[in-house]
């Protein structure tokens, strides 16, 4: 159970995480150890994909990674926080909304899973994304 499992999942199109076997947590990533009963108890388990926006913000200013894949102050980007049906809550960028009309983004509004391959990294990694329903 490491970040490459998350990754060759997310290359499926699928959204795994950890659920403690002691006191149910859930959460995405997957972790060997449970950050609340600090059992050593976890088990794989893939999510819906599905959510609500709970928070986001617009980036103007890209970190170098985002930056070489073509992003910047004429072509923002938007991650948020996105609460899945099952309970945890995961970062990610959120994809083809509006950035230019503010009203299309809002806390609550449903989203699904999606992936995303940026073009400048050479590892060719499959990220996780999300978009509206």
């Amino acid at each position: 159970m490491n970040s490459k499992d998350f990754y060759l999942a997310l290359a499926e199109k699928k959204l795994i995480g950890s659920s403690c076997q002691v006191c149910g947590l859930q959460q995405v990533p997957q972790r060997k150890l449970c950050p609340q009963c600090h059992a050593e108890n976890t088990q794989i388990t893939t999510f819906s994909g599905k959510g609500t926006l709970a928070a986001f913000t617009v980036i103007r200013v890209p970190p170098m990674h985002m930056a070489r894949a073509g992003y910047g102050s004429k072509t923002p980007y938007c991650v948020g926080i996105v609460a899945l049906e099952e309970g945890p809550s995961v970062s990610a960028q959120i994809l083809n909304v509006d950035l230019a009309n503010p009203d299309e983004i809002s806390i609550g509004m449903p989203l699904r899973m999606t992936t995303i391959k940026r073009e400048s990294d050479p590892s060719e990694r499959t990220y996780l994304a999300f978009e509206p329903c």
